[in-house]
């Protein structure tokens, strides 16, 4: 009884700090509600997010803002084909000490942080886009042999033009499948854009402040990951996971006709996180199969692939999910 009191409490103290933080955010990012909350969806489940957008919608001013409000100590890397993994990764050099000793020293890259921008991922070359992975999936780097940890809590927010692919490089399945989920920032609607006219264009700008510290989002990340999951949420998440993947005997005749291949466990993980994410900026103690509906476009939409017909008749994945959740969600709520 004293640890679900304990864990209410948590939940109730953590909401209010939640509200600060999505108000000091919107004085900077102005509207685009879904975006900032997928963002700090992200960051309570301890996962990275691929932020796709076209140039000029804020992915670089939301990051910063995040820092901020987070209080991380944050690095941007721009990502460009001639990027080599040493400039993110750091590297060993050849120190001549006074006395005419000459050692290797190792310098750290902009990697040691505990927020790092990936602007433009795809520009960079694999070579340097896999630099990345051991860093998002291990939270360490090794260099000349050796494993150097990164400091907690450590992020990655990556940004990507969706209409560029001249001079682009494709993240690889295996790198994408380790972005918690995938946050499409849209053009904002007319009101919105009206006012960041008005913020932006003035003598003044408003500013963020700081709402956490790191150790307090470590600390908001271990509560989330003891929020209660029902079984009926547990069960949602499985058949969603389940089926958007074309050999499973759950799969509409849809997916079987036009995936090439569906999510992994990975999915069903990020799904079990971010639900309870959802739940907890909402003021709620425990996730629900409406979080699952609402969760499933951006964590399963990168972690999918249509076939080349699907694709030659113009068909897109954001529907197939959708009818998918639909199918998934009736079939539990006659159950």
């Amino acid at each position: 009884m004293t640890d679900d009191a304990d864990l209410l409490a948590g939940i109730e103290a953590l909401e209010d700090k939640l509200a600060q933080a999505r108000a000091s955010i919107t004085r900077r990012f102005i509207g685009q509600e879904r975006v900032v909350d997928l963002s700090l969806s992200a960051l309570l489940s301890g996962g990275h997010g691929l932020l796709i957008g076209l140039p000029g919608l804020g992915k670089t001013r939301l990051v910063e803002t995040l820092s901020t409000v987070m209080g991380l100590n944050a690095n941007r890397v721009q990502f460009t084909p001639d990027l080599m993994p040493a400039d993110i990764l750091g590297s060993e050099v050849l120190e001549t000490g006074a006395d005419g000793t000459r050692t290797f020293k190792f310098i750290p890259g902009p990697i040691f942080c505990q927020l790092l921008m990936a602007d433009e991922i795809n520009r960079a070359s694999p070579r340097t886009q896999s630099a990345l992975l051991q860093a998002m999936q291990e939270r360490q780097v090794t260099v000349a042999g050796q494993d150097r940890p990164l400091d907690p809590p450590f992020h990655v927010l990556a940004t990507q033009n969706p209409i560029e692919q001249e001079g682009t490089y494709p993240l690889p399945e295996a790198q994408l499948d380790r972005f918690l989920v995938q946050i499409d920032v849209p053009y904002p609607d007319r009101d919105t854009e009206r006012d960041i006219l008005l913020a932006t264009t003035g003598a003044e700008e408003a500013a963020s402040h700081q709402v956490f510290t790191p150790a307090e989002l470590i600390a908001a990340q271990t509560l989330l990951r003891r929020m209660p999951v029902g079984e009926s949420v547990v069960e949602c998440i499985l058949d969603l996971v389940r089926a958007c993947r074309p050999e499973d005997d759950s799969a509409s005749e849809a997916v079987r006709r036009d995936v090439a291949w569906g999510p992994g466990p990975r999915a069903a993980q990020a799904l079990m996180l971010t639900v309870r994410a959802r739940a907890m900026l909402q003021g709620r103690l425990a996730p629900d199969t409406d979080d699952v509906a609402a969760m499933a476009q951006p964590v399963l939409v990168h972690r999918m692939a249509l076939n080349f017909a699907a694709r030659a008749r113009g068909e897109r994945l954001d529907g197939l999910i959708a009818d998918t959740v639909a199918q998934v969600t009736r079939i539990e709520a006659a159950a």
